[in-house]
Order: C-alpha cells, then structure tokens, then sequence
C-alpha cells in the first residue's frame, strides 16, 4: 500500500509535468524516493533497470541507481523464530556457534556468520517473511511503474520485460533452488581453477534458508590501481567465469553487481557469489548468439535477420534490423576485433553503452516500436555489467580470441546434451 501510494505520487507529478510543465529530475527524484522509503523487491527491480543504458530517461537512471539494497536486519528475538520455522524447535544445536547479528542484509533476506561443529566457518542466508506477498505485491507495482515510462518513450514495448523480471524474482525467492544453482556452478567451472564457488551446506537449507560456506575475499574495485598484468588477469578470469559456462552449457549469471565477485590472493582467484539469478537458455538462443557475431563480420544482413528470428524478435523489418544492427556491432565490437584493446575507448563505467543506446533509441522512435525478447534482457544486462567492470579494471585484453577459444568446436546439439545431463545432475530444470 505504502509503495502504491508513493508511486501514485510520482504519477501525479509526472501528470502535472506534462500539463504545466516540470523537470523530469524532481519527478525521477519523487520516483526514487518513493521507493527508498520502501525495502524490497521493488527496488532491486528499480536498481536493475537503472543498469540497463538508455533505457529510462538519464534523470531517473541517475536517480534509481543511488539506491541502496539494505533493508533493516531483523532483530535476534525475530531471527531466532524465523530459524525455528525452517530448522525446528532445537535449531540451535545444530550450530557451534550462530552469530546473532547480521554480517550483511539485503532487500530479500540477510546472512549470518556461524560454524559448524565439525569447525567449518559458514553464512546463513535466512530470507525475510511474507517475501512471496511482497514479489506479487511488487509485480504489480513493476507494471504501473512500465507503464509511467512507457507515456514518455513508446520506442519499446517492455511487455516481456517486465515479464522477464517478474519470473527471475519468482526464482530468487526459491533458495533451493539457488542451491541447485551454485552446484551447476561448481560443475561448470571445474576446469577452471581460478573461481571459487560456495559449497551448500545441504542439511543446514531449506527453501527460505541457504546454508553455505563462508569466504572472504577482496572487492574488485580494490584492484583498479593494480599493476596492468594484475588487471588484464583479473578481467580474463571475469570472461571465463561468465563466458564459459553461457558458451558451454547455455547459462548466464545473470546479476553482473561487481559485489558478486571477490578477488582472491594478489589477483589470482574469483569468489563467484549469490546464485539467485541465474539464466538458463535454450541451446538455439546461444546459437543465434554465435551466428550474429559470424554474421556481422562477415557484412551479412540476411543472416542478422535470421539470427534476431532466433533470438525471438518479432515482426522485424529492414528498417529495424539496421537499428539492431547498430546495438550489436557495439555489444560484439570487442570480439571482432583480433587485437589487444581496452573494451572500449574514452568511456566511463557508468556510461558503457549509453551513447550508442540512445541512438538506437532514437532510430526506434522513428521506425519502431520493437518488442524486446524475454531471453535478451538479461544476457543483455549482465554484457553491459561485465563491459563496466573491464572498464573499471582498464583491462587491455584481445577479447577476439577469448571468444573464438570459448566457442572452439561450437555445435548446438551437443550444447543441449551437455546442459541435460547437467541440469539433470543437480536436479534443476
């Protein structure tokens, strides 16, 4: 109720903007407020579409991406019931020790320190009541709040958007379901021995309680002055750790916050963090992903259009695919380029990809609207997210031949067996 009535306030405003005429930052600033005022989902949705370049007006995305995700811990007497509920009446037992202080709280739950008996240090993720309630209740606030943006740009429908989101929020209420997650984690990157993933804790979970091991690292913004080798040996472990498993098994972590990622030893390992949002994509959507690079380099306009059929636009023309066109020479730029080079030149992280969306966006204003796949938006969102990151760190790597290594030997039909028998490995679908 507290959210709705907020946001009707900022609809108000947006109203009367039109009308009499108003800045577009006091509404986005109402808007932010609106939903700082309120802990949840819904600005972890506001905080998510604030990272995706040029999609909402810059006065809001400047706005919403000032949001904090840390809701109030809850109290011991409130986690002592809430661990009641999903260990039993003797849970306490079960631990040496709990911690009854939060170590970190977040929009959906918080984590507390605790060992075993057996002396092994762990993190409890103990999710926060009434969540479920919270995710619909917000869902809906998600539509109205489209729905505002939608009035002053009609150059997207965001109808699978929103849907999009709305499903991955569903998924991130489900803890075990993201302790199947990191297990498929652990499996697709255990080649790969420069990331760490937790290990779940199975008999201390639940659905609502996610019991891991702890570890510790250092952010990766500690590094942005690190000598260049140091950087370019960070920033290669980042495309590995998102780019194989995408290539190999059709899977994306699909939250790329740089507090995801801890840095290991002097720059040598990855800490892989926080599970819940984890794509998974039919093998022929990973195709089209490799047919559009094959396609662009070669200046083939017929096999863009069939790679967009792929990935599910609709109602594609000329007109459009030119537009698309635009975005995905910048998105594949790094890997056509068989070259040593930064991922892009003279950008800030905070503005990776914002040039170039507003172009596209203007083009669509023109030609549009274009409706955006529900596949595409968090392989999108998480490309922008990794591309801000090598930014941050100035990496200087040849991204061409990462790409060409990872997809060495590509075929589809094998992709969607491998994933099979992972998935079926973990007990995920």
């Amino acid at each position: 109720m507290k959210v709705g009535t907020n946001l009707s306030g900022a609809a108000l405003k947006f109203g009367a903007s039109q009308v009499f005429g108003g800045s577009d930052d006091k509404i986005a600033a109402a808007l932010a407020s609106a939903l700082g005022n309120t802990k949840g989902p819904l600005m972890k949705v506001a905080q998510m579409l604030s990272t995706i370049p040029d999609f909402l007006p810059p006065e809001y995305a400047k706005e919403l991406s000032q949001l904090q995700a840390h809701a109030p811990a809850m109290g011991w007497p409130f986690v002592k019931r809430r661990m009641r509920a999903e260990l039993g009446p003797d849970w306490q037992s079960k631990f040496a020790e709990f911690g009854k202080e939060a170590a970190h709280a977040a929009s959906l739950g918080q984590v507390h320190e605790a060992m075993t008996h057996d002396g092994r240090k762990i993190a409890c993720k103990l999710q926060y009541p009434d969540m479920a309630s919270a995710v619909e209740s917000d869902v809906g606030q998600l539509k109205n709040m489209m729905g505002l943006f939608r009035r002053m740009d009609g150059s997207i429908d965001a109808s699978e958007i929103v849907d999009e989101i709305s499903s991955r929020l569903r998924e991130e209420l489900d803890y075990e379901r993201e302790r199947k997650a990191m297990k498929l984690y652990e499996r697709m990157l255990a080649d790969k021995d420069f990331v760490s993933v937790p290990d779940p804790v199975d008999e201390l979970s639940t659905s609502r309680l996610l019991t891991m091991s702890w570890v510790s690292g250092k952010p990766l913004q500690d590094f942005e002055e690190a000598p260049q080798e140091v950087r370019n040996r960070i920033a290669e472990m980042l495309f590995w750790t998102w780019w194989g498993p995408m290539n190999g098994y059709g899977v994306i972590h699909g939250d790329p916050h740089l507090g995801n990622y801890q840095i290991t030893g002097e720059g040598t390992g990855i800490n892989l963090l926080d599970f819940g949002c984890i794509r998974i994509f039919p093998a022929s959507f990973v195709e089209g992903v490799v047919r559009l690079r094959e396609a662009i380099r070669a200046d083939d306009f017929d096999g863009c259009m069939e790679a967009y059929d792929i990935w599910g636009f609709k109602n594609l023309n000329r007109e459009l695919g030119e537009v698309l066109n635009v975005w995905a020479n910048f998105i594949y730029g790094p890997i056509l380029d068989d070259r040593v080079r930064p991922i892009a030149d003279g950008v800030k992280p905070g503005e990776y990809g914002r040039k170039e969306a507003f172009e596209v966006r203007r083009l669509l204003k023109e030609r549009g609207p274009v409706t955006i796949p529900a596949e595409f938006v968090f392989m999108d969102r998480a490309a922008i997210g990794l591309g801000a990151a090598y930014l941050r760190l100035g990496a200087e790597l040849n991204y061409y031949q990462l790409f060409e290594e990872s997809i060495q030997g590509f075929d589809a039909n094998a992709l969607a067996t491998r994933q099979a028998e992972a998935l079926a490995h973990v007990g995920l679908s």
